[in-house]
């Protein structure tokens, strides 16, 4: 039996991304220095949008670059910039990036001389912004908020720690209360770190989370003991919340924040991350009430195997991170 679950978790294993925590948008600065005169700077992940090869932004149509793209690769990105040259007001303009596929996404800065700065989010199915005259106030929040929620949702690694935890919990209130244990412990480290108090390297926090997750998968193999992590989830879940928080604070310094609005960006951020770990926890008790009716005897044979594809792909993420 413990063969052929693992068996399925190896398989298990193959379809799930090597890179568990890569939510690393294009970025995109679009500023103007002097009168008319403006500078376009991104940084392009080499794990996207879609490929390796650069993509250049899209100026609006009333402005052109002075030369060729400088472009500079460094170890996991593309560092671009153009001088560009600007006839009249850019309002009404667009920029774009037409390289966009998938589920990657840009973020977009545009700072006209002694006016406010716009921000702006960029994805496969809406790949360009209108410059406005004036800034939307929400757009900040609402785009960083939509940062969050993808990066529990797409960040494989805190997405099967939440799974594993909601498995050894199991039922309602003690599942809630390990949940908002682990909320607030991520949610200090993350904005600590992100304002500066604290902070770790990012290389053995991303191995330590990949060892949380293993800790979590052993456990569930042990559906009988009685250990510190079954009598107090939400002591174990605090713990691990505080590491996982410098996870969420090393995917954020990647991102970026905006000047002047860091407070609206942490908190829509933070926000978002609830959000999706909330869509998490009614899907996985949803899909575990719906195993006891149809199927009763099902459940304990279920989350073992579960259990055994968290522990090998954790496993596979820690000897990733650890020497890969």
């Amino acid at each position: 039996m413990i063969r052929w679950l693992a068996a399925f978790a190896a398989l298990f294993l193959a379809a799930v991304p090597a890179l568990a925590d890569e939510i690393r948008p294009f970025t995109i600065e679009f500023a103007e220095r002097t009168p008319g005169q403006w500078s376009l700077d991104w940084k392009q992940s080499l794990a996207g949008p879609g490929s390796n090869d650069a993509v250049i932004p899209e100026v609006p149509a009333n402005c052109s670059a002075q030369g060729e793209p400088a472009l500079r690769a460094g170890a996991t990105a593309v560092i671009g910039h153009e001088d560009v040259i600007c006839e009249g007001p850019v309002e009404g303009g667009m920029v774009s990036l037409p390289g966009l596929v998938g589920n990657a996404d840009a973020l977009l800065r545009v700072t006209p001389l002694g006016r406010e700065v716009q921000s702006f989010r960029l994805t496969a199915s809406d790949p360009a912004a209108t410059i406005a005259a004036r800034p939307q106030k929400w757009q900040v929040f609402k785009d960083y908020f939509a940062i969050g929620t993808e990066h529990i949702l797409l960040g494989w690694d805190h997405l099967l720690f939440v799974v594993a935890l909601i498995l050894l919990v199991r039922t309602g209130w003690p599942v809630v209360g390990a949940a908002t244990a682990f909320t607030l412990a991520h949610s200090l480290t993350l904005v600590a770190t992100t304002l500066g108090y604290t902070g770790l390297s990012q290389r053995p926090v991303e191995a330590l989370i990949a060892l949380s997750i293993i800790f979590l998968a052993v456990e569930l193999t042990h559906e009988n003991r009685h250990s510190w992590t079954r009598r107090w989830p939400w002591l174990i879940a605090f713990g691990f919340g505080l590491l996982h928080g410098f996870g969420f604070a090393g995917a954020l310094r990647e991102i970026g924040l905006p000047e002047g609005e860091v407070p609206a960006a942490l908190l829509a951020f933070n926000l978002g991350v609830e959000a999706g770990q909330l869509i998490i926890i009614a899907t996985v008790l949803g899909l575990r009430q719906i195993v006891r009716k149809l199927a009763p005897h099902g459940e304990a044979p279920a989350v073992r195997f579960a259990s055994y594809a968290i522990g090998i792909t954790a496993s596979y993420w820690l000897v990733d991170r650890m020497f890969g």
